[in-house]
């Protein structure tokens, strides 16, 4: 990282976590320190008790290496459970702020938008208090060991830096072959498991047309390829482990020996117990180090998540608060908007412009592609604008805060999505239950009648997307769920897609309701059903503004240019293009 530059809103997290950290430092200093209480305890007793056969001594000796053992295994606990804090405090400074950075991503259709960024916080919590972690904690004390050794006497001490530098190299080769198959498994790892929540989401469909056998077999293909490289990582990184205990245990061995040798030579300070001393204090230098090598895969797996979390949070920033509006009127300017997907280049509308008062109820229609859909999501601020703006009482609707606006809104998307949960749950948008409202909302579309013949009227739980509900049904409490708590402003996007009728009617009657008490309402439509009660009428073709106006003179001038292009239009020529019909094809 620059200097220069801020640390991320991540490392910013992590480094509030300082004193976590500290803590568990000193904990890892004297649990390092005690982890030589075996060696003194054999220096005392040959020492003293052999020479001097004093039962007490080994006595007390033994009692005092029984309490170095309990109190080092106390602090190793204790150290666990501080970063065990640690990863519990990091989780609730973010948890917040990492789930609605995926929604917002999601929203924007931007990278991250998945469960994948969760799963990747877990990672970045839980590493907090991994072995791995905790051996990086350890490896300071590598240097006090080195020092001690350096005492006994500089030929050990110097045995000692080599063979840290070899582990030191055999650390930085692990990580330079295992890296790049580790990074490549968890991304073709996250693919398949995408692809497998894809394949669940679309079962119906897979069943019904016999699909399963082909996309089993195009997931068992990413299964395996990710298999293969995660069996490539495995096996280097297993080489690897290999290597780095052997050097240990090379190590310990030939400190022992080289210390006989300088006892030998009389070169050895403390005498004959200080080779069995040698040998512990080269095996525990190295410890940190070959635990770090065995714990890699956890290493690389967490730096990874921790990228794509960073990139993510730092893609999709903390919104800055905004000063609190008054609730919104329902008037709506849309200046020359030109609009388009989120991340795209291409605009699909252009030039779209037309003005709203409150009370106003305008059908939208216009032929397949037209822009009909993205008109809708730039209407209530989900998608931003490339050029223009989309303006409630004056104010852009995309940068309005959701959370304040939300409940002055009603949107009703294509596509309709009920949650977990039971119907009145669903219409009350998951707030609190207001039981006048959310039946005032049903009746309103016609549904009473229909959840009143529900096993448990409003508490029926519509199962994961609203499984146990029909098509028409799912779509009337969608249409509940926009019009509840009486909403000034509203979008619906082909709300009466999958109605029949009876349902034709109610959400006419619920429209002209709607207008009445002032509610500004946008239709997108294909059905004529709703023109009869709209007073303005907008015409979209290609992406740009066709006809805008009243109702009737936009119908009158649409069948003129139709009749004039009918006329215009020699035996078995094209059709005409300006037709009522064609403006109303299905979106």
């Amino acid at each position: 990282m620059n200097p220069n530059q801020a640390p991320s809103e991540l490392r910013q997290a992590v480094m509030a976590l300082r004193p976590f950290f500290v803590r568990a430092a000193w904990f890892s200093v004297f649990a390092s320190l005690l982890v030589l209480a075996p060696s003194g305890y054999m220096l005392e007793v040959y020492e003293r008790v052999v020479n001097s056969r004093n039962h007490l001594t080994l006595w007390w000796l033994t009692v005092l290496v029984i309490g170095a053992f309990v109190l080092l295994e106390v602090l190793e606990w204790a150290r666990s459970e501080v970063m065990r804090a640690a990863g519990d405090a990091l989780d609730r400074k973010l948890h917040t702020r990492v789930f609605d950075a995926i929604f917002e991503a999601n929203v924007r259709r931007v990278p991250g938008g998945t469960v994948q960024p969760m799963q990747d916080f877990k990672k970045v919590c839980d590493f907090m208090h991994s072995p791995a972690l905790l051996a990086i904690m350890e490896a300071p004390i590598a240097l006090v060991m080195m020092v001690l050794l350096f005492l006994i006497s500089p030929v050990l001490g110097w045995t000692a830096v080599a063979f840290g530098v070899l582990q030191v190299g055999v650390t930085w080769l692990n990580e330079r072959s295992t890296k790049p198959p580790l990074m490549e498994a968890n991304r073709t790892a996250i693919a398949a498991q995408q692809y497998a929540d894809g394949t669940l989401r679309n079962a119906e469909v897979i069943e019904a047309m016999g699909m399963l056998r082909n996309t089993h077999r195009r997931w068992i293909a990413k299964q395996q390829e990710f298999l293969q490289l995660q069996a490539q990582a495995s096996e280097s990184a297993g080489g690897f482990q290999a290597l780095s205990k052997l050097l240990q245990n090379v190590l310990s061995s030939m400190l022992l020996g080289l210390a006989c040798w300088l006892m030998l030579y009389n070169e050895l300070r403390g005498g004959g117990g200080m080779m069995i001393v040698s040998s512990i204090l080269g095996g525990r230098m190295l410890a940190p180090l070959v635990q770090i090598v065995t714990q890699w895969q956890t290493v690389v797996n967490a730096r990874d998540a921790w990228n794509r979390l960073d990139a993510l949070l730092a893609a999709v920033p903390v919104k800055p608060p905004a000063m609190p509006l008054p609730p919104p009127r329902g008037s709506v300017q849309v200046e020359q908007l030109v609009a388009g997907a989120p991340g795209s280049n291409t605009p699909i509308l252009r030039g779209i412009g037309f003005a709203l008062k409150p009370g106003d109820v305008l059908a939208v229609v216009g032929p397949s592609a037209s822009g009909k859909t993205t008109l809708a999501r730039a209407l209530v601020g989900l998608w931003p604008a490339s050029v223009g703006k989309v303006r409630l009482d004056g104010v852009d609707v995309h940068a309005w805060n959701k959370d304040e606006l939300g409940p002055h809104v009603g949107y009703l998307p294509q596509g309709v999505e009920l949650f977990e949960g039971t119907v009145a749950e669903n219409i009350a948008r998951f707030g609190e239950v207001d039981r006048p409202k959310v039946e005032a909302a049903a009746r309103a579309v016609g549904l009473h009648e229909l959840i009143s013949e529900l096993p448990q009227g409003y508490d029926t739980l519509v199962g994961p997307g609203g499984a146990r509900l029909s098509g028409g049904q799912r779509q009337r409490v969608g249409l509940a769920r926009a019009l509840y708590g009486d909403p000034v402003y509203v979008v619906l996007d082909e709300p009466n897609s999958s109605l029949d009728e009876e349902g034709d009617a109610a959400l006419a009657a619920a429209l002209k309701q709607a207008s009445a008490r002032g509610a500004t309402v946008v239709v997108i439509t294909h059905r004529t059903s709703v023109l009869g009660v709209a007073n303005l009428l907008l015409v979209l073709r290609d992406g740009q503004q066709q006809a805008f106006g009243p109702r009737d003179e936009v119908l009158a001038a649409l069948n003129q240019a139709a009749r004039q292009a009918a006329q215009a239009t020699p035996a078995g020529g094209a059709a005409p293009r300006a037709s009522l019909q064609n403006a109303q094809a299905p979106a």
